[in-house]
């Protein structure tokens, strides 16, 4: 079989960047589209080269795992093995979902399929996998979309700061999506902020997008959030709170602390 390093580079970045994209919405990763990228090119070389090292059966099957932990440890924020984890698994779990989606395809198509040879390096137009990988993300949107809904009924929150703490009424906002060192970032009002913590002891910030602008709000991490639905209430540690230089107002939940 005849291999052009130029078709079999392309192929494989273009599945890779899918599969950890796709992997990076479910599990809703904070980390850059760049990173994606830089992991997919590492995996798309070792594909490449994969097939001059002439190994089979399980150390064929081995190196192959250990190169999906490895880009995917590379691409991702990881505050915790748990999200490394999880990340690993939902790249693994699409990767042999659209293994096999290609066999299907193969077989119904009568195209041959060489089992050790792999689909990415064989002379399928790149269209078919392509095409499949579009699917694939239409699949992993619909599960994403269906892990961060959020209710966008009013909800009352209390927050704990040292011996200090603040109530207040707030919201989910699914468009929250401010992050800060990997964490969530919730924003409530300077009135509120300034009954558990000084403002001028904060030195950390985070960038936000409005339709305005851009501008920046400080940041300081609570000891832990109370959120109540009815008697119900979720309890999230070391929260990132942001202050809004507005004075009053509810407070903007991010949609991941739902999940907490």
């Amino acid at each position: 079989m005849q291999v052009y390093i130029e078709l079999a580079l392309l192929e494989n970045f273009c599945m890779d960047f899918t599969l950890l994209y796709c992997a990076k919405l479910v599990c809703k990763n904070p980390v850059k589209i760049w990173r994606i990228a830089f992991s997919s090119v590492l995996g798309a070389c070792f594909a490449v080269v994969f097939p001059l090292f002439g190994l089979n059966g399980i150390a064929a099957f081995a190196v192959k795992i250990i190169s999906g932990v490895a880009i995917c440890l590379l691409c991702g924020k990881f505050k915790r093995f748990k999200a490394y984890f999880k990340m690993t698994a939902v790249f693994f779990g699409f990767t042999a979902l659209l293994g096999g989606a290609l066999i299907a395809v193969f077989t119904l198509a009568g195209w041959d399929y060489k089992p050790g040879e792999g689909y990415l390096l064989s002379s399928v137009p790149i269209g078919v996998p392509m095409f499949c990988a579009l699917i694939l993300i239409i699949i992993a949107r619909k599960i994403a979309l269906k892990l961060k809904k959020t209710d966008k009924t009013e909800v009352n929150c209390k927050i704990y700061l040292g011996e200090k703490a603040v109530a207040i009424s707030g919201f989910y906002d699914s468009g929250n999506r401010v992050y800060h060192q990997g964490q969530p970032v919730s924003v409530i009002p300077l009135i509120d902020a300034m009954k558990i913590i000084d403002e001028s002891g904060i030195k950390d910030t985070v960038k936000i997008h409005t339709v305005a602008g851009s501008k920046k709000l400080k940041v300081f991490t609570a000891d832990r959030i109370e959120i109540y639905k009815g008697d119900t209430a979720n309890v999230v540690k070391d929260v990132k709170i942001g202050i809004s230089p507005h004075a009053s107002g509810k407070a903007v939940l991010h949609p991941d602390l739902i999940e907490e």
